[in-house]
């Protein structure tokens, strides 16, 4: 049995997900429904549950507010948000499950299976970290990037990122002081996070951070010598748009 707390300040949500895992999914057992964060955190504190349904948007205290007072932290978080759009590029960059509200019963239950799997293997304390620190820069460019490995958590400070390289689902990173690092995220993953920081896609396979540009030779496309004096080509399709974004600066 799945001991669950649903967290949602919206009566119509935490309704229909009640309903629906009554009706739908015997093995989730719903220990409390609670309208606001405050009432969620202490619930949490006080009966230790296996999952909890969190809404990402609430007045005084977002979700993720509420998960940074929350130690020691044991359990699976499946969140429910409607529209918040960087609040799910870092839940996906994270490989952390989420509901689009209204909730989908087929999306509930593939979410369900995943959480089954995380709660055999209990592995995912690294991932609500990453997610944690990312989407703290919702506001402005990051600067630090927290990405979840098989070790741990790997943290990286965007200027030293060169490129990022497509490497089939995988990324790899090419760093200052001619250092590597191949992450299970793939390149849209980056792009959908680094978009605001100084990145830009100039081909399918690469990202490029536009500091570390040292020179743009001209061509069809044409290609850029980075700082580390790697040759990246800049697609035709995309070299209209890497100008622009050189331009600014």
């Amino acid at each position: 049995m799945i001991h669950t707390l649903i967290i949602d300040d919206e009566a119509d949500g935490r309704n229909a997900l009640r309903i629906a895992i009554e009706k739908y999914f015997p093995e989730v057992s719903i220990k409390g429904i609670y309208e606001t964060p405050e009432q969620g955190l202490e619930a949490i504190r006080t009966t230790t549950p296996d999952l909890v349904f969190l809404d990402v948007q609430m007045p005084h205290m977002s979700g993720f507010d509420l998960l940074k007072h929350v130690s020691p932290f044991n359990f699976e978080v499946i969140f429910v948000t409607a529209h918040d759009q960087y609040a799910i590029k870092a839940i996906r960059f994270s490989a952390l499950d989420y509901l689009l509200k209204p909730v989908d019963i087929d999306d509930l239950r593939v979410a369900l299976e995943k959480v089954k799997e995380r709660l055999h293997h209990k592995n995912a304390q690294h991932q609500y970290q990453s997610v944690l620190h990312n989407i703290q820069h919702k506001a402005g460019k990051i600067e630090r990037l927290a990405v979840p490995t098989q070790e741990g958590i790997e943290f990286f400070n965007t200027a030293d990122i060169i490129f990022c390289e497509a490497e089939g689902s995988y990324t790899q990173l090419i760093l200052t002081q001619k250092r590597k690092q191949l992450v299970s995220r793939n390149l849209k993953d980056f792009e959908s996070l680094l978009a605001d920081s100084g990145f830009c896609r100039v081909h399918h396979t690469y990202l490029i951070n536009l500091r570390h540009v040292h020179k743009y030779i001209r061509g069809e496309g044409g290609y850029v010598i980075m700082t580390d004096n790697h040759h990246v080509d800049i697609s035709r399709r995309k070299k209209e748009e890497f100008l622009q974004l050189l331009d600014k600066l």
